[in-house]
């Protein structure tokens, strides 16, 4: 019955997670990758012996309140680091699985996937933190690099399968010394991983650590010969290497780059050629005159939006242009952002219309015929430079090009470059208007706009 019941919860897990290909239907894979996965607690709750009932209510009580608590306070800017600190748990969670289940004269089958388990699940723990202190702003966001990162990187990796080695050889128990050096280690490795790598690429980062936690928490249920803990680890484990590829993608970088550190170090440095001109700022009065006549909008919204709080005076602005006659689309960069689906989460908590979202391969072919593009807080993944500069660090990433349309409204507090450091053009730009100012009071002022008129 128990093996039933995680062949059940698996079968869920793998059509609630196929549900979450779609908008329309997120909300219902969501729920059923829940009762999988209260299905498979249950399970293990009615079968398994030898369970000591005190402590797993308490722990229950105690990770439950902790993580309703958070769930329920986190603004939806902190949303990234919320998911850092998931993915981090994840894989202290399998270190401690691991570490737990070591024993005297374990068979090479039973210590390979142990120490897999404690490996990447160390390694995950101590990056998802350097992850959620660069985005949050409690160490510096940029790139960290030093003299001689490759070969102690090289070195670290080097001691690690070492001590993998030696203590797979001849496993000693929980108190291993290999295995113990090997967990710190790991530790170590995870902060050199994820330091090297600029805040601005941190939707790749969230995304590779999502996968690593997937693979540490595989491994631990080979430790424990639990199958819905195998296939559960093995669906985040794939899922977060296909957006981890997606996003590469979206960044033009390679996973290689990923991989082996120093991603990111590009932007250490603003690069490129010196942007010269001069830019024309607008009021919101001049704004709505604009958009009062437009018959195509297209808004293209960034992590601005999400500190400002705007979604939901954007969708309204929306709403209020499309009674007006205007079509109104939303164009979504996968990097926008701090993590993958940043700003489709944002619009989804504010009702926007998914069939008004679309990709940027779908919007560039036309945008030269939008009357008008409103960027809000969006800076790198709009920036021109990476089309037409080939010394800019941004160089061969695919962009949002709002500089094709005939208007371009861009909605920023100051004209300071972009989380990566990188001058925008686009600013220069003589059918661009800059828009200063908080962008939730900017575009408040626009709908008050549009319902006096």
């Amino acid at each position: 019955m128990q093996q039933l019941a995680y062949i059940i919860a698996s079968v869920l897990f793998i059509i609630g997670l196929k549900r979450l290909g779609s908008a329309a239907t997120a909300k219902q894979g969501n729920l059923i990758s829940a009762v999988g996965m209260g299905l498979a607690l249950l399970a293990t709750l009615i079968f398994e012996t030898n369970l000591s009932w005190p402590l797993i209510l308490a722990g229950i009580v105690v990770g439950g309140a902790i993580g309703g608590i958070a769930a329920k306070r986190v603004a939806m800017t902190g949303m990234p680091e919320m998911v850092a600190l998931f993915n981090g748990s994840g894989g202290i969670a399998s270190v401690f699985v691991g570490w737990a289940s070591a024993k005297p004269d374990m068979s090479l089958a039973e210590s390979i996937p142990l120490y897999l388990a404690v490996l990447i699940g160390g390694v995950t723990f101590t990056g998802s933190v350097v992850a959620y202190l660069k985005l949050s702003e409690k160490i510096d966001g940029k790139p960290v690099m030093f003299k001689g990162q490759q070969p102690v990187n090289i070195a670290l990796l080097a001691l690690i399968l070492l001590c993998g080695a030696l203590f797979c050889m001849s496993p000693s128990g929980f108190g291993d010394p290999w295995l113990i050096i090997a967990i710190l280690l790991s530790f170590a490795f995870g902060v050199m991983v994820v330091i090297p790598i600029g805040g601005a690429d941190m939707p790749v980062v969230i995304a590779l650590l999502n996968s690593y936690s997937g693979l540490a928490a595989c491994a631990a249920g080979f430790i424990i010969s639990n199958t819905v803990l195998i296939v559960a680890g093995a669906l985040v484990g794939a899922s977060g290497i296909i957006l981890t590829g997606i996003m590469c993608k979206a960044m033009n970088r390679s996973l290689s780059n990923v991989l082996f550190s120093g991603f990111g170090s590009a932007t250490t440095s603003s690069g490129g050629a010196d942007v010269q001109g001069e830019a024309k700022p607008i009021s919101a009065d001049d704004t709505y005159y604009i958009l009062e006549a437009a018959s195509s909008v297209i808004f293209v919204p960034g992590y601005g939006m999400a500190v400002a709080q705007a979604q939901h005076a954007v969708k309204e602005l929306g709403a209020l242009l499309e009674e007006n006659g205007c079509e109104v689309q939303f164009a979504i960069h996968p990097v926008a952002g701090r993590m993958p689906g940043h700003m489709n989460v944002l619009l989804a908590e504010a009702d926007v219309p998914y069939e008004q979202l679309v990709e940027p391969d779908d919007v560039n072919p036309n945008m030269a015929a939008a009357d008008v593009a409103i960027v809000i807080g969006a800076n790198d993944v709009v920036n021109p430079a990476a089309r037409t500069d080939e010394t800019s660090p941004l160089w061969g990433m695919p962009i949002i090009n709002v500089d094709m349309a005939k208007t371009c409204i861009v909605l920023k507090r100051s004209l300071r470059p972009g989380y990566a450091g990188v001058e925008n053009p686009l600013f220069f730009c003589e059918n661009t208007r800059m828009l200063l100012g908080d962008a939730k009071a900017s575009v408040q002022a626009l709908v008050s706009q549009f319902k006096e008129g």
